[in-house]
């Protein structure tokens, strides 16, 4: 289906719900396990070794920067700066997002210029700014030069030339479809178990659908419908700019997916946020100029559906959005191959 077919039929969502005094939504629960593609099967060895490499700052020119770094999966999977920072104490453009429930996205990046999980494992380690490193060439290089790495690559893909740029990235990729978190309350709740939510959390639920919330955060993930892997949903953000967020954080000064197509109806577009673990990463939105969770919904009211939402109408989308953090399965750091002499040094 086309992107942006899909927006005009999510803004259509959007005036729909708004109106309706009892909007009939599809409630989903997230999977308890990661979709993949059908050339990177998940497996154990894939999923070793990908967690290796995520942690392993030696993938940047300085080797003081890894996947980790920005992505804390002892925590929120973001890094909680406005922007990240990089190498050399660089300062990136936009927000860090959460790697956990990444693998349920359509597409990676706040603009979507990444179809898979694995095209987007080999963005940071070249972008001037994160990594730093000046092509995916010295990146594998490096990586075939840890001779401790090899038995990993051959256990995971097999005999012969397998330490390549597209397996690393496949490994990456295979790791982060571990990192999922279904079993909220919201998970139970909406799976029958009716206890699971505080009346404030069902209220907020109901408030949720009832406002329009739910015309672009559907689906299990809560960042929109279930579509073909690499086929983006995108919505324009803001919508409604008659208010005072717009200035206050700075939300037109990037223009979104219009710097990867440089179509003009791609200024402001963004893929869809998941709304998954909130509480676990402030600060919000592309920029990260917004520091609480009920101010993040405020604005999201009257950018997106031009609507000022009462304080106890905040309170209970709050509440319920809450629900919504589902436990982590326990993280362990990797032991990494020993670094050769000079590595760092070329």
């Amino acid at each position: 289906m086309n992107a942006r077919f899909v927006f005009l039929i999510a803004c259509g969502l959007v005036a729909g719900l708004a109106a309706a005094a009892e909007p009939q939504v599809h409630w989903q629960a997230l999977p308890t396990v990661a979709p993949a593609p059908a050339d990177n099967p998940t497996t154990p060895a894939k999923v070793r070794l990908g967690k290796m490499l995520f942690f392993d700052s030696r993938l940047s020119s300085t080797g003081t920067v890894s996947c980790f770094s920005c992505h804390n999966v002892m925590e929120g999977g973001d890094d909680h700066r406005p922007v990240s920072i990089g190498v050399e104490a660089q300062r990136g453009d936009r927000n860090a997002p959460t790697v956990w429930n990444a693998a349920f996205l359509s597409v990676q990046f706040w603009d979507g210029r990444a179809a898979t999980l694995e095209d987007q494992a080999k963005g940071p380690p070249v972008n001037s700014v994160e990594m730093g490193m000046k092509n995916l060439t010295m990146v594998i290089e490096r990586i075939r030069r840890i001779r401790g790495y090899a038995p990993y690559f051959h256990q995971a893909f097999g005999p012969g030339n397998v330490i390549t740029m597209d397996n690393a990235a496949k490994a990456i990729a295979a790791y982060e479809r571990t990192l999922i978190t279904p079993g909220s309350a919201y998970d139970r709740y909406v799976q029958g178990d009716h206890g699971a939510l505080t009346p404030q959390q069902v209220r907020g639920m109901q408030t949720f659908a009832a406002v329009g919330c739910t015309g672009c955060h559907q689906g299990p993930n809560f960042s929109g419908p279930p579509l073909p892997m690499g086929t983006g949903f995108f919505v324009k953000f803001p919508i409604y700019t008659n208010n005072p967020y717009v200035k206050k954080y700075h939300l037109m000064s990037d223009l979104g997916r219009y710097d990867v197509t440089h179509r003009e109806a791609d200024k402001h577009m963004w893929r869809v946020p998941g709304l998954r673990n909130l509480l676990y990463t402030e600060p919000y939105f592309h920029n990260g100029s917004v520091a609480s969770l009920p101010e993040a919904v405020r604005v999201m009211a009257a950018t997106q559906l031009d609507r000022k939402l009462s304080d106890a109408q905040v309170r209970d989308i709050v509440a319920f959005l809450g629900a919504l953090t589902g436990p982590f399965p326990v993280q362990t750091m990797p032991r990494l191959p020993p670094t050769p002499g000079g590595l760092l040094g070329r």
